[in-house]
């Protein structure tokens, strides 16, 4: 199985060699690697240029935001599964592609996700948050749930057959996109049980209540716009059940 990796990046040089590095010593030979750039000013142009033709594609222009700039890497891609991964953000280990391949063909399944691990953006070794995806049941949205959007890898049929992210949806875009691919169509899930990403803190929607706000009304349009159904505390669950990954703690420590 042919794998796309796109990252997408905006005056990102402070960090993007730890993504791409992070990129290139995955164990897996058979992945494209894609980065989106969104015409930065700080020198991330040189770096990823520094790695040749290790980059497969990778173009430089002005967007508008970064769900566009997502939808611009996956129509690049041609790989049979296709992740995401920010230019802030990390794989966990050198093996998370060479599992998720594993994890695809054993299971047959048209995704696969796994667990995150949020950082102190400068010390990478000081844990902030650990999201356990956990094991996925039928209308389990209904009751708060997702996976992290980045530990998310799905075959390239489902971006052809349901579409791509939505721009109009702002900082819920991945949400909706899950939800219409899992949740909408039934998309055949399977749960990788280990931290495949490492995110380094900040985020639009949680970064304060009005964001926080402001996200669970983009989270109800999402599901207007699929003709969806929600239970009437769905909206006030998946905030709540985040609570719990200021707490938790992983199973294996950082390296």
């Amino acid at each position: 199985m042919k794998v796309s990796i796109i990252t997408v990046v905006y005056n990102g040089a402070e960090f993007i060699r730890d993504c791409i590095e992070s990129i290139l010593n995955q164990t897996y030979s058979n992945i494209e690697y894609i980065i989106v750039d969104g015409h930065s000013t700080d020198g991330t142009v040189d770096i990823i240029k520094s790695y040749g033709t290790k980059v497969a594609r990778f173009i430089s222009e002005s967007d508008k935001g970064l769900y566009d700039a997502m939808n611009k890497g996956i129509r690049l891609a041609t790989g049979d599964i296709i992740g995401l991964l920010n230019a802030d953000d990390f794989y966990r280990h050198n093996r998370v592609i060479e599992n998720m391949v594993a994890t695809f063909r054993q299971t047959d399944s048209d995704a696969v996700y796994g667990d995150m691990l949020y950082v102190d953006r400068m010390d990478t070794q000081k844990l902030k948050r650990y999201w356990r995806s956990g094991w996925y049941s039928n209308n389990a949205f209904l009751w708060g749930w997702m996976p992290g959007h980045l530990s998310f890898f799905a075959k390239r049929r489902l971006y052809d057959q349901y579409g791509l992210f939505r721009l109009d949806m702002k900082s819920a875009a991945d949400y909706e996109l899950m939800l219409r691919f899992i949740h909408k169509n039934k998309a055949k899930l399977a749960y990788m049980n280990e931290v495949t990403i490492v995110m380094r803190a900040g985020g639009i929607s949680n970064s304060s209540l009005q964001n926080r706000l402001r996200a669970n009304r983009e989270d109800q349009l999402a599901w207007q716009l699929n003709n969806l159904t929600p239970y009437f505390f769905t909206f006030w669950l998946k905030p709540l059940r985040k609570l719990k990954q200021y707490i938790s703690k992983p199973p294996e420590t950082l390296d």
